[in-house]
């Protein structure tokens, strides 16, 4: 199997205008709103709650990734087009990219070869300007923040030791990390010790992604979570203190809206939404997903990174929150994968080496127990790349066979939909047969504390948490707020299923260390920080962004 070359892929991308994509959804003209010719902002009352419920949910997720990425999106695009192929109605719902990644290790995240939403540059870059519209929403509290502060008549007197808020940009900075602002004189503010996240794990993404409409949208992000009062009738701050929601709602009501486009073989396709899974919920808009389901009939999406992170955040947090049921879940293996799980450095991911396959599979077979404890029944997807031989292919289809799940050959990167009627043939025999029957991993009456060793010992495999001192005094403020009984969100290395991302294949009986818990009431879960994680990432030595760029007639080269 050789991979389509570049030249190959641009052939295939004849789009279509966006009004003909939304007439393949009996989507009017004059409904769309066009940010050019192929791309359009989805208006929310084309939700139909009646149809989303009779509509099929297939989630794509993964095996514990190498630094490269196993291809879930490329795979959750080619299962729609396969889908497509088999004669369904189908669309797949993404998350937008962030210019982070793109610009650091990834390049583009639009999918690859003939399995790729278009315009990939767009799409890849700025878009329809949702991040920075979050971005800026983020930044506009942290502006109203500092700007009480200094205030003389309207002080809420917040303790600026104790403020929760960060300033965030959608690029890999660690320089931003930590910082000290307001120096320069009175003038300038009270200077303080702040930092910078990035924008896929700001809150605000995350309100974005759950709300389910405008007057949700305004509740969470007045329900944001500041800081401490001094005064002790008051003694916390949340953004309606401020009377902050208003402002940045307004400044999102455009990037609350799904985003229509379409995949190569011109079938719909909607991106809306980009949180990180590893130090964020990792899912697309629960608006987007809905859209999804009013327009199709099966609606293909994806969590990011290993099930331990994004397909848990899925299933605990997005689906409980929006009242959603998914028929079927698709774990993205990759031959290389294995061998990096059974032993292979990343030098040696590409050379045969049955052994360690074997030896890696261990780590897919705790994936696959991990989400049918979930209620939520399995199909493999051998994402296939030509360094892999029968006999290690063989060896996963074999080792899945024997727990329950069906493995596929995917070959969506090389061939599109017609490399992927298999594996959507299995899909469906699991959607037909209705063998799922979802259900979170943990109630929400239980203890924060419960709830983080609930996920930790029946997903991570991990024999105790301990806690910092800090994470601690968070747990003390969680309860003081009577925010107990929200979700958790954790944030920890994609590379391992413990807290030390050199812990590869199927750890047991390990510590993890919780560091610290960020409150995201707004968000309406917690979250606790693990291992050495953090939420600002840094450029590699040789970021991506140094094989870019764009000719004379303004031709970029280097993204996909």
């Amino acid at each position: 199997m050789a991979f389509p070359s570049d030249l190959e892929i641009a052939q295939a991308a004849r789009m279509q205008h966006i009004n003909a994509i939304g007439e393949k959804l009996g989507i009017d003209a004059e409904v769309l709103e066009l940010y050019g010719k192929y791309k359009a902002k989805l208006p929310l009352d084309l939700i139909d709650e009646s149809k989303l419920k009779k509509s099929k949910l297939i989630l794509v997720t993964a095996l514990s990734p190498t630094p490269a990425g196993e291809g879930k999106t490329t795979t959750s695009i080619g299962l729609c087009e396969g889908l497509n192929k088999v004669g369904k109605k189908a669309m797949v719902v993404l998350r937008e990219p962030s210019l982070g990644p793109v610009f650091g290790v990834k390049g583009g995240a639009a999918g690859g070869g003939y399995a790729q939403v278009v315009p990939m540059e767009d799409i890849n870059l700025h878009f329809t300007g949702d991040f920075s519209a979050i971005e800026k929403a983020n930044n506009l509290l942290a502006a109203l923040i500092d700007n009480n502060l200094q205030s003389k008549t309207k002080n809420l007197q917040i303790d600026p030791r104790t403020i929760a808020w960060k300033r965030v940009i959608d690029m890999n900075d660690r320089a931003l990390r930590d910082i000290v602002i307001g120096l320069g004189g009175t003038g300038n503010g009270v200077p303080r010790q702040d930092g910078f996240n990035i924008t896929a794990a700001s809150e605000v993404m995350a309100i974005v992604c759950l709300a389910s409409g405008y007057e949700d949208l305004k509740k969470r992000l007045g329900n944001i979570f500041i800081g401490n009062s001094r005064d002790p009738e008051k003694k916390y701050v949340y953004a309606r203190d401020l009377n902050a929601q208003g402002a940045m709602a307004l400044l999102l009501k455009d990037a609350i809206k799904p985003n229509l486009v379409q995949t190569l073989e011109g079938n719909p396709a909607i991106i809306h939404g980009g949180p990180f899974a590893n130090i964020a919920q990792g899912v697309n808009s629960v608006l987007a997903t809905k859209m999804g389901l009013s327009l199709a009939d099966y609606v293909v999406t994806e969590a990011g990174f290993g099930a331990d992170l994004g397909a848990e955040k899925f299933f605990d947090i997005k689906c409980r929150a929006a009242g959603l049921k998914p028929s079927a879940a698709v774990i993205v293996a990759t031959i290389r994968a294995l061998r990096y799980h059974g032993g292979a450095n990343l030098k040696e991911v590409n050379n045969a080496a049955p052994d360690r396959v074997k030896n890696g599979l261990a780590n897919l077979g705790r994936h696959i127990e991990n989400v049918g404890k979930f209620g939520v029944k399995v199909v493999v997807a051998i994402n296939n790349f030509p360094t892999d031989t029968p006999e290690e292919i063989e060896l996963v289809k074999a080792y899945c066979k024997e727990r329950g799940a069906e493995a596929v050959l995917a070959q969506g990167f090389a061939k599109g939909g017609e490399g992927m009627t298999d594996l959507a043939s299995a899909v469906l025999r699991v959607v037909d047969k209705g063998e799922s029957d979802f259900k979170p991993l943990y109630d929400l009456d239980l203890s924060i504390e419960d709830k983080i060793e609930r996920i930790a010992k029946e997903i991570y495999r991990a024999e105790r948490v301990t806690y910092s001192s800090d994470a601690q005094t968070a747990l003390r403020r969680i309860n003081n707020l009577g925010l107990s009984k929200l979700p958790i969100c954790i944030a920890k290395t994609q590379y391992s299923f413990s807290d030390d991302p050199t812990l590869l294949a199927a750890p047991e009986g390990f510590k993890i260390t919780v560091n610290d818990i960020e409150i995201a009431a707004g968000a309406g879960f917690v979250v606790p920080l693990l291992g050495k994680i953090m939420r600002m990432p840094g450029l590699p030595e040789t970021p991506a962004s140094e094989h870019m760029d764009i000719d004379a007639d303004g031709v970029i080269s280097g993204l996909s």
